[in-house]
């Protein structure tokens, strides 16, 4: 059943991003980046089954993020792509401060949330370390990467090409220093390998199956169907 539910987790970050898109333009994919980082960061805390292989979860909503950052490089410019990033690393460093902060209230005698916040937000430094420096540097090389294949194959016809070039590089380097910084240790080398593996092949799957969204995302700006 985890195969099927991780389907329909799929077509569902799909579909909410491009209505953020339509709805609201560029400032939809704005909203959309610090929403996927944040739930990427939270949902990483479990571990799962898939196809055979450990993995975490997480790693779709947060492939989705790339597809973001994507979209706004092609349709307005690689400034506007890293002020995305911008926007979604200081929202994860915003999450992780305040929540570290709401661990040291004491709890009521009648509280019963204050365990399970714990063991999900107490990991959050460690993983939320990881992240920052692996979001930074990924994203970092995915704009530079997008805008570097836009230069050498401008045109519809090769936005294939940029969106996956670009982000299979960027999750592979996302993959290894998040995954290394946040589980090393923490996990037995087995699984760790597991992880890594699984964690980058999903990934690599996602954004396989965004292009589509690339397209239609293009499409939709060129017939002026989104808002300015």
């Amino acid at each position: 059943m985890n195969e099927l539910y991780w389907l329909v987790m799929l077509v569902l970050n799909f579909l909410l991003i491009m209505l953020a898109l339509r709805l609201w333009g560029k400032m939809g994919l704005y909203i959309w980046v610090p929403i996927s980082v944040i739930l990427a960061n939270i949902q990483v805390t479990k571990n799962v089954m898939l196809f055979g292989m450990e993995a975490t979860l997480g790693n779709i909503v947060y492939a989705t993020g790339f597809l973001a950052t994507d979209i706004l490089s092609e349709l307005y410019g690689k400034r506007e792509s890293a002020k995305a990033v911008a926007i979604g690393f200081f929202s994860l460093l915003a999450m992780t401060i305040i929540m570290q902060v709401a661990l040291l209230f004491e709890p009521a005698a009648s509280d019963i949330a204050h365990p399970s916040l714990s063991l999900v937000f107490g990991l959050m430094p460690r993983i939320a370390l990881g992240s920052l420096i692996a979001y930074l540097i990924s994203n970092l090389h995915d704009i530079w990467a997008f805008d570097y294949w836009k230069r050498k194959k401008p045109g519809r016809n090769t936005l294939w090409l940029r969106n996956n070039l670009s982000t299979f590089v960027s999750q592979l380097i996302d993959t290894l220093v998040f995954t290394l910084i946040a589980f090393l240790g923490v996990y037995p080398q087995s699984v760790l390998i597991q992880i890594i593996i699984s964690t980058y092949v999903l990934k690599w799957v996602v954004a396989m199956l965004d292009t589509p969204f690339m397209y239609l995302a293009r499409n939709w700006n060129e017939k002026q169907k989104l808002p300015q």
